[in-house]
């Protein structure tokens, strides 16, 4: 839907007087202001696109190298090292111009081409320091005279880092080094060396036979045409992993894909439903403004080192189209609207009005009259998300058949053409320490809602309940948590919590510019005319959906026996001690076993790295699990071990980072075997593997400016999501300040071996006897 709707720019009315044509001033305006906009926004990328090619570089020093060109050449010195002559020759036979002035012609070209071949060295010096990545190997208290030196190049080339103004958000990404393909021996090594806890000793024999055949067989094959791609590729992986592991899965993503972020438990700004929504709102559109104009800051690791951001550019306006046989990315440059849900009806809400954006206090105006709205949903409309909840397949049937003309193509475009989509629900999500079935279900409300409430083919739904409690649910194919939890967090922790955005009375602070709410475009409830056998293919849907529902056990636990403050004092990394807990927890709910576990690592370091997986469940955490259970060994020998499988995690961490790690290159073997027609028993195996105990760690204080010990009220709970294998657990943890630890653990409630709630009482108990390693 464009942003003038329905309006009709101009009639042309032929009569018996002659042609009287009638212009819509206000419609001419719009599609004037319209056009303005995007040529502003064209005129904007293109410098961006030409600052980024050349930072450090400032664009004014050009200037500075081309007047000291040209003074010095009518001065009587020749800076071009006699180039000068010969170009001159050239201008006055190609450019037709004249002396004296072809020479400074030919002192301009000689200038510009000095500073861009300066500049790009200057870039290429940048990229060769950051393939280095010793530093993170290495503990502050000894550090090499390498790094030392590295990190004085760093400073000299690079300036202050996080705290250099000048830096946009993708002034890095040229200057980002590529992901490297590890070594074919490397990675089944360190495959091999993975499962020797979780196989028998005739399996392991198995597996290095396989193993050893692959290697000296067709892996040689495979490993030539991935180090091939690498060449051409920006990233030999992430494209690969985008489309196989997301787009082309059948089954439905709500639960199994989609992921969810949750609100500050602690505290509450408002409980104006209306007022919390607009405020917030307003603060995810400003930051998509920052996006679209590079000014948000790029994160850096250790102040100096950036990541890499290629997954900001489709945070908003973004959707996940359904096809037979794949899913599509759909992304739009520009839109005008949000997309707003609420008891069962679909509405475009216009953010912009006479070339400017609606304040907070205007788009509570707008969504109040949303929430007043008290007409009933068309046949079929309340269930109609349910379509983007159920299989995938039947969904883009549903949508080639239902939906490819007349009032529902259009609706539907309006809805996967908003910037976001808003749910405001009718029921409450809260959080009571006396009762954690509150927030139990407040985080379920979050990772499904009931089923068709929520538009999961988003990039992100924004959900605001009755009470003015918030959280989201986010479409995982087009980047990685991490990303929308920086914008969620500068939004709704940085921005929203302020505490001056809102009145005494809980609605949006006014302010001057405002227009009169007469003048402010009205939301646009969207026309459904959704026939039989659509609605019977809703209702398939719907019932997917709820199986699901059903079927999934979320647990939260808010740890504040102690948090990180505690673990420090161990001398050990948080994420370490969590992890080796989370391997006691599982040894005693599953009565003795291991299984294979997945931790979430990124590979940002590197050009549009997305993530590689640490093997949590490691010879060395086994061992300290075992001797800790048998109950012989010392504390002394048991601190010994923990220290021995905390490093080794550390160690898998970091090669993770650096691409030294086994998953996503055995990931992108096995595609290539694929597209080759080759089978591979070995790749075959190690891709079949069940990952029982999936964990990622929420990332916390990535804008850099939450100062939790001023404000520990400001702490976020994170998020999570659904269980990844039927008779496993999926946890999601966030170390919140000093003192609490979330987790988010989540189950299959028809698998007998699992509970989630279970499984929470043990990772407690697994993180007090950690502790009481280290009391003495």
């Amino acid at each position: 839907m464009a942003e003038a709707h329905q309006a009709v720019v101009f009639t042309l009315n032929v009569t018996n007087r002659g042609v009287r044509i009638e212009f819509d001033r206000a419609a001419l305006r719009q599609v004037w202001q319209s056009g303005l906009r995007a040529y502003k926004k064209r005129c904007a990328r293109l410098r961006n696109r030409l600052r980024d090619g050349v930072y450090p570089a400032k664009p004014s020093s050009l200037w500075l190298v081309m007047l000291l060109m040209i003074s010095a050449a009518m001065l009587g010195s020749d800076l071009s090292f006699g180039f000068a002559a010969p170009l001159n020759r050239a201008v006055q036979w190609y450019l037709k111009v004249v002396p004296p002035h072809d020479t400074y012609v030919s002192y301009m070209v000689i200038g510009i081409t000095v500073w861009l071949t300066a500049a790009m060295l200057h870039r290429w010096l940048i990229g060769l320091l950051l393939s280095y990545h010793g530093w993170m190997y290495e503990s502050r208290g000894s550090v090499s005279l390498r790094t030392r030196l590295w990190a004085a190049s760093m400073r000299l080339l690079v300036g202050a880092g996080s705290g250099n103004r000048r830096v946009g958000l993708y002034s890095f990404q040229g200057a980002l080094p590529t992901l490297p393909v590890p070594a074919l021996g490397d990675s089944v090594r360190r495959y091999l060396t993975s499962m020797e806890p979780l196989l028998d000793d005739t399996e392991l024999v198995e597996m290095h036979r396989l193993a050893k055949e692959f290697q000296s067989g067709v892996g040689r094959k495979l490993q030539f045409y991935l180090r091939l791609k690498s060449w051409w590729a920006p990233n030999y992986v992430s494209d690969w992993w985008e489309e196989f592991v997301y787009l082309y899965s059948r089954e439905p993503i709500m639960i199994n894909s989609n992921y969810y972020g949750m609100d500050c438990l602690f505290v509450q700004p408002t409980r104006v439903q209306a007022a919390r929504a607009a405020n917030v709102t307003w603060g995810l559109l400003q930051c998509w403004r920052r996006i679209c104009r590079e000014e948000m800051r790029p994160l850096f690791a250790g102040d100096s080192v950036p990541l890499c951001s290629w997954q900001y550019e489709r945070a908003f306006a973004t959707t996940r189209v359904p096809g037979e046989e794949r899913d599509y990315l759909v992304h739009l440059k520009d839109t005008g609207h949000i997309a707003v849900h609420h008891a069962g009806r679909y509405y475009a809400l216009y953010f912009r009005h006479n070339n400017r954006w609606l304040e907070p206090h205007e788009l509570e105006a707008q969504l109040q009259q949303i929430l007043d709205d008290k007409s009933e949903p068309a046949p079929g409309e309340r269930q109609l998300g349910a379509l983007t909840a159920g299989n995938r397949s039947a969904w883009a049937r549903a949508r080639s058949l239902h939906f490819s003309r007349g009032v529902n193509k259009t609706s539907l475009e309006a809805l996967e053409e908003a910037a976001f989509v808003l749910a405001l629900d009718d029921e409450a999500g809260d959080y009571d320490p006396d009762d954690d079935a509150k927030l139990n279900r407040y985080a379920k409300l979050l990772l499904h809602g009931d089923g068709c409430n929520r538009w999961f083919d988003k990039s992100f739904t924004m959900v605001v309940f009755a009470n003015g409690r918030l959280g989201l649910n986010a479409e995982h194919s087009w980047a990685d948590a991490p990303i929308l939890g920086q914008i969620w967090e500068e939004v709704t922790i940085l921005y929203d919590q302020s505490g001056s955005c809102y009145n005494s009375d809980g609605h949006c602070v006014v302010r001057s510019s405002s227009s009169p709410a007469a003048e402010l475009p009205a939301p646009v409830r969207l026309q459904w005319d959704l026939g039989q056998a659509c609605i019977e293919t809703i209702d398939q849907q719907l019932q997917i959906a709820r199986n699901l529902i059903n079927d999934v056990e979320l647990h939260l636990v808010v740890h504040n026996a102690f948090g990180k403050g505690a673990i420090k004092a161990c001398s050990m990394s948080p994420d370490a001690f969590i992890q080796l807990a989370l391997q006691l927890a599982y040894f005693r709910d599953s009565g003795g076993q291991f299984c294979l576990t997945y931790e979430a690592s990124m590979t940002r370091l590197f050009r549009e790295g997305r993530t590689e997986t640490v093997r949590s469940c490691t010879n060395e955490s086994c061992k300290f699990v075992r001797a800790f259970e048998a109950g012989i060994a010392t504390n002394a020998e048991l601190r010994s071990l923990v220290r021995a499988a905390a490093e080794r995690h550390q160690s898998m961490y970091r090669d993770a980072m650096t691409g030294r790690g086994v998953d996503r290159h055995l990931f992108a073997l096995y595609v290539v075997s694929k597209y080759c027609q080759i089978y591979s028993p070995f790749l075959d195996k190690a891709l079949k593997s069940q990952w029982k105990l999936s964990t990622s760690q929420t990332p916390h204080g990535l804008t850099g400016k939450l100062d939790l010990t001023r404000h520990p009220e400001l702490v976020s709970c994170g998020g999570g999501f659904g269980p990844v294998s039927y008779d496993g657990y999926g946890v999601s943890y966030i170390i919140g300040g000093e003192d609490t630890i979330f987790f988010h653990i989540s189950s299959r409630v028809s698998c007998q071996q699992t509970s989630s709630r279970r499984f929470g009482d043990r990772i407690c108990a697994a993180m007090r006897d950690l502790r009481s390693l280290f009391a003495e």
